[in-house]
């Protein structure tokens, strides 16, 4: 009998949020890194392209689930314009409803799917088990080794720091200080550090450094600019740039500070040392950033709030624990940032 010929052009399903298909771009970069004649077609909202520019052998095919490639019939017609690609396999790292529909029409084999995980991320959160749990970059590797790539991880390679153009560097200056982002914000209260602890760490960290804020949505970037306009050193760009432009600042950081959200896994995806401060979720259920040392993790105390992880994403959690990552102290923040920047 006949082995199946190696596939040449691989569709990589990734349609969900941002800290999603940020963590899919260190696996793609490795696969292309170490099998460099296969092509991988993404396909992710437009929005995301930015990402994965740069990476040789990898396209974005944009998705328009609002819009023509809503519903069933969305489906078929996103299979159609696919097939004209020329596609022999499909990655799905989403494994979601509508992925597998779209397989069902593509009729591409082999395929293979992301296994989430979701016994044992139950018993974390449940209590039953408190141990490392398989990170989230492996489990999308897994996709590629089912599909019989032996794929590894763990000599990674970045993207150089980007050049900044006129507008940006308008926006932040052109001083020597070292620059480190902040982000302070998450999807759930639960996963966030208070403001005005952070206020705290702003305060005394613009003393020696240029503050970069980032954020989205109207209510952040109101809030962001209050702390601008109350600090020297410091700027907020959010609202400011193209997401192209906010990866180029990125790019440029010496090192990012970041909830546990897609912030962080964005700065960790460009090689950017990146330091998460965790509330009510834990990386044990697999959603540390990229390559970051154990120690760039700070942690809620769980003397003091023994049933974290409450949830995997930080929606749901008893009362109370909405403040369990202020068990931090601005000055463990503070420290932890001079001893990555020196």
């Amino acid at each position: 009998m006949k082995s199946r010929k190696a596939p040449k052009h691989i569709l990589v399903i990734r349609l969900s949020a941002m800290g999603d298909v940020a963590m899919t771009v260190p696996v793609l970069r490795a696969f292309v890194q170490q099998y460099p004649d296969v092509k991988l077609t993404v396909l992710t909202r437009g929005f995301f392209a930015p990402f994965f520019r740069g990476i040789d052998n990898v396209e974005v095919f944009p998705v328009d689930v609002k819009g023509k490639h809503k519903g069933i019939f969305g489906l078929y017609r996103l299979s159609r314009e696919l097939k004209q690609l020329g596609i022999d396999a499909v990655a799905d790292l989403h494994n979601v409803l509508r992925s597998k529909i779209l397989k069902f029409f593509l009729l591409v084999t082999p395929t293979a799917q992301l296994d989430k995980g979701r016994s044992e991320k139950k018993a974390l959160v449940k209590g039953d088990v408190f141990q490392q749990l398989k990170t989230t970059h492996e489990r999308y590797a897994d996709v590629f080794r089912n599909m019989g790539f032996p794929l590894e991880l763990s000599n990674p390679n970045f993207p150089e720091r980007t050049t900044l153009n006129p507008k940006v560097l308008e926006l932040l200056g052109t001083d020597t200080q070292k620059w480190i982002g902040i982000a302070p914000f998450a999807a759930h209260k639960g996963k966030m550090y208070p403001l005005d602890l952070m206020e705290e760490v702003i305060q005394s960290l613009s003393k020696d450094y240029k503050i970069v804020l980032f954020g989205g949505g109207a209510s952040e970037i109101e809030q962001l600019q209050r702390i601008q306009d109350a600090h020297e050193n410091v700027v907020s760009i959010a609202g400011k740039l193209t997401l192209e432009e906010e990866l180029d600042v990125v790019s440029n950081l010496d090192a990012m500070v970041s909830m546990d959200s897609g912030n962080g896994h964005m700065a960790a995806m460009l090689g950017v040392k990146t330091i998460t401060i965790w509330g009510v979720t834990h990386p044990y259920a697999g959603f540390a950033p990229f390559n970051q040392p154990e120690n760039y993790l700070l942690l809620a105390d769980r003397n003091k709030f023994p049933l974290i992880p409450t949830s995997i994403y930080g929606n749901k959690y008893p009362e109370g624990y909405e403040e369990a990552a202020g068990s931090i102290s601005p000055q463990e923040v503070i420290y932890k940032i001079k001893a990555v920047t020196q």
